[in-house]
Parts: C-alpha cells; structure tokens; sequence
C-alpha cells in the first residue's frame, strides 16, 4: 500500500466542484451514472465535464462504464479513454463477475481500475489481487442496510493491506459527516470521495475563521 492518501470529490455538478476546485488537498473527482443524472449531465457531455476538472486542478478523474457484459464494458472504457492521458482517467466498474474480468484486461493494458459498489471483504481482497488503483466500498450505504460499515470496511483495509505491492487503496464513497471522515483516517483508508458540501466543512472550521478575522482586526490597528 503507497502512504500517500488520496481525497477526492464525488460530484458531477460543475458549479459544486468549482466551488472547491482548485486545492491542493484535492486527487481528483469521482463521477458515476447516478451523479451525472442527477446533474443532468448526459454521456456525450461527460468528458468535457471531466476534461474542466483537469483543467481545474485534478489530477485524476473517474468515469463508470455503462454495460453489464465484459465486451460492452471494454468498449465503453476505450470510448472514455479516448479522450484523455494515461492516468489521468480511472475507469470505474461495478465489482461484479464480469467486472472483474473485464478490469483485469483493463490493468493488464496498464489503465487504473476502480472496483466499485464493494459490498463484501471477499470483494476488496479480489481487487487487490488483481492490481486495482481503488476499491470502493459504500459506508453510508453500508450502514442504511443494517451494516456496520465502519467494521466492515476495517475488515476490508485490512486484506488490502496484506497486499502492499498491489498498491490497491479503499476509495471509500458514501461519506456523510465529518465524523464518519475521521473515523476512516483513524483506519488508515488510502482514499475517501466526499460531496463538496462536506469538503466546506472539512476545510472551514469557524473557530480557525474566527481567529482570523481577530489577527486581520489586530493587523489593521498595527502602528
């Protein structure tokens, strides 16, 4: 496992992820088919949005196939490929049988993969196995099943972590206060996607804007 953590937005709503962008605390941005028609962003659409997050700042970006077979799953990542550097775009595929063998020839050809929709332990072991960039597991998810996702998702860092030369992260997804993010630090997590609304609460805590605007008061009536 690399030592370096990797936060990102999950977000396909440009004016939000303006709002946040450009920061140096910021991998990339996280999209999925779910985000995109909830920001009214169709697939044609979809690089252009991406390319203006690179452009913003992100150093990564990643984007979801849309087919459920291995063949279909290839096609819609070379489409999205396409458009960009190597590495600047992961190909994100739900962690189902057929995408795991399709994400394998994917790591094979050299392109980042995030497994997503990880759901069991037996789900992020596999992903490590097979070289993964991300695993991606839903804790609020998790949790609204009757799950506790905290534990499950331990559990998960754990096998990762087992595999260190696979240089697999959990991206873990689904974050929905600033105490679940800090309950994931606390596990070693090696990648978190948060809304931008929690990334303002993250970065803006009012006691330290407090103390500011009294050193900014202070400095004013300096002689």
């Amino acid at each position: 496992m690399t030592e370096d953590f990797h936060l990102y937005l999950d977000s396909a709503d440009l004016a939000e992820l303006q709002a946040c962008l450009p920061h140096p605390v910021v991998h990339g941005v996280t999209t999925n088919p779910t985000l995109l028609k909830r920001a009214g962003i169709g697939r044609g659409e979809l690089p252009g949005l991406l390319k203006r997050c690179i452009e913003l700042g992100a150093r990564q970006v990643q984007a979801q196939v849309y087919s459920s077979e291995v063949d279909g799953m290839l096609e819609d990542a070379e489409a999205l490929l396409s458009h960009f550097d190597r590495d600047q775009l992961v190909v994100k595929i739900p962690a189902t049988r057929q995408g795991l063998d399709a994400g394998a020839r994917l790591i094979a050809q050299g392109v980042p993969v995030t497994w997503t929709a990880v759901y069991a332990p037996e789900q992020a072991h596999f992903a490590a196995q097979l070289g993964a960039a991300y695993a991606a597991p839903y804790l609020g998810r998790l949790d609204d099943a009757g799950v506790n996702g905290l534990a499950l998702i331990a559990q998960m860092q754990a096998l990762v972590a087992q595999r260190p030369s696979s240089g697999t992260r959990l991206l873990v997804a689904s974050i929905r206060s600033r105490e679940a993010y800090l309950s994931l630090l606390a596990l070693g997590v090696g990648a978190i996607t948060i809304p931008p609304r929690l990334f303002a609460e993250l970065l803006d805590h009012p006691a330290t804007l407090a103390a500011e605007r009294g050193f900014l008061a202070d400095a004013r009536a300096l002689p």
